[in-house]
């Protein structure tokens, strides 16, 4: 049996699958997002290890033989979040989130301090990334900086409290911009620039490698007495991209969970730093990604749940499946800043064209158009660093809604995939990799794709519609940006 841990930013789910990796069983926990200020976001790491606890709790009591057989377990998480931790690991303060806003200026920093830093970490640094984050704590708590011994990504602090050990694998180390992304290692460049030392870095394993085994302790704990090994495991979208099998060049998937990601697999390091396209280590050796990414997806849709006083799924279904064009209202969902592909920290959302006529529905279709909008803009970035985008394999919460595929199938013109039943997500792709490091099974064999079960096509009388529409999306940005600042 091999377990699959993935730590979002809203809840910790596992899954629990067999050697033939067939699902037999998963469980979650719910997460709190604290913004103490606005454009913070937070989570204390205590709550990620109670809430994995819960996970492991709950599968044991659904399928408590198959939890004890637990061989191998493999970790997946958001990325960029800066989890800092004094010299006996203790945690220092709140961990700063991915899509967390403060850090902008220390960006310009980074980039005064050290003009080849873009040229080598191919990403041009974001205020979302690990280094800014580090940069203004040295700023703003010089004494918490000061006792700063190790910093973590979310799901590597998880590995510490299960294993006793500091490591990271290279898809997630890639969003801290402390990496050397073509050559697979910590950047000594990278970290003088912000004024960190290798010293305070994890060791980098693959997410194929074995990091270690439970403590003792843990393993008692959990009743998994075969006390699992370990794996490297992988960012979110790497995992998640693991669990489709998009391992092989230019495999793609779009992923529409809280943020959203046009996630490309590549057979080498093709970055587009202009256009704020993210080019990182992929969670398997030897390949690399790009990706799109979109602070505020599904983000979007129930933050507009919340203002109107509906759950999301209700709004959406409001709408039917059928698409016959765009809503006349135009969403800009820039709620928390946006990256691909104006690398903007500062910019808010805005909806326009609302008249007397406009109610929920309008606001409703205007924020599924926004999104794959905001997807199409990925894609355009994407095809200006060289690669070819043929179909993709929709995955993530949105992806439950038909409707919403039917729109991003007809504004990216590309067919959209849905995997056959069964859970492919971020969890999926960490269990997959927890079986191929117990296992030493070659990842070209387990990560393969899932079959799918139906495919979602453009729809061609509201293609030309979208078309138009989606030319006067792209003219929202650089009109606004000044009048905002």
């Amino acid at each position: 049996m091999y377990l699959g841990l993935d730590f979002g930013t809203s809840s910790v789910k596992g899954v629990l699958i067999d050697a033939r990796q067939k699902l037999v069983a998963s469980a979650s926990a719910p997460l709190k997002v604290s913004r103490p200020h606005p454009g913070w976001s937070e989570q204390n790491p205590e709550d990620w290890w109670k809430a994995c606890n819960t996970v492991v709790k709950a599968l044991s009591k659904l399928r408590p033989k198959a939890v004890a057989a637990v061989e191998g377990i493999g970790l997946s998480g958001q990325q960029h979040g800066a989890t800092l931790l004094d010299r006996d690991g203790k945690v220092l303060r709140p961990c700063i989130l991915w899509n967390d806003a403060r850090s902008f200026r220390e960006c310009e920093d980074i980039m005064n301090r050290e003009p080849r830093a873009v040229p080598l970490a191919g990403n041009i640094p974001l205020a979302g990334y690990t280094a800014p984050k580090l940069v203004w704590v040295k700023k703003h708590e010089p004494k918490t900086f000061a006792r700063v011994a190790k910093v973590l990504l979310p799901k590597d602090y998880i590995r510490l409290r299960m294993t006793g050990e500091y490591a990271s694998d290279m898809s997630d180390s890639s969003g801290t911009f402390w990496l050397d992304i073509a050559k697979r290692e910590w950047s000594k460049l990278l970290l003088d620039a912000s004024g960190m030392s290798i010293d305070q870095m994890p060791k980098l394993y693959e997410g194929t490698d074995a990091t270690g085994r439970l403590t003792a302790q843990v393993a008692r704990a959990w009743g998994m007495p075969k006390r699992p090994v370990v794996a490297g495991g992988g960012g979110d979208n790497a995992s998640a991209a693991c669990g489709i099998g998009a391992v092989t060049d230019n495999a793609a998937l779009v992923s529409i969970g809280t943020s959203g990601v046009m996630f490309v697999s590549n057979d080498q390091f093709r970055p587009n730093a202009g256009r704020m396209v993210h080019a990182f280590c992929h969670a398997v050796p030897g390949t690399w990604h790009q990706m799109g990414v979109i602070l505020s997806a599904a983000a979007s849709l129930e933050w507009l749940a919340g203002i109107l006083g509906a759950p999301a799924p209700k709004l959406t279904a409001a709408l039917g499946k059928t698409l016959t064009g765009p809503s006349p209202a135009l969403f800009l969902p820039y709620l928390s800043g946006e990256r691909t592909p104006v690398g903007d920290a500062q910019v808010r959302g805005l909806i326009m064209g609302l008249g007397h006529e406009s109610d929920h529905k309008t606001l409703t279709h205007a924020a599924l158009d926004a999104v794959a909008f905001a997807f199409r803009d990925s894609l355009e970035a994407l095809k200006d660093a060289g690669t070819e985008v043929k179909r993709v394999t929709a995955v993530g919460g949105g992806s439950k809604s038909e409707l919403w595929l039917r729109i991003i199938a007809t504004v990216l013109g590309l067919p959209v995939d849905l995997p056959a039943a069964g859970d492919v997500g971020g969890a999926f792709g960490a269990a997959r990799l927890g079986l191929i490091a117990a296992t030493g099974a070659d990842f070209r064999k387990v990560l393969t794709a899932p079959k799918t079960a139906r495919t979602i096509r453009p729809e061609a009388r509201a293609r030309d519609a979208y078309e138009e529409h989606y030319r006067r999306y792209a003219k929202i940005y650089p009109a606004i940006k000044e009048i905002y600042r």
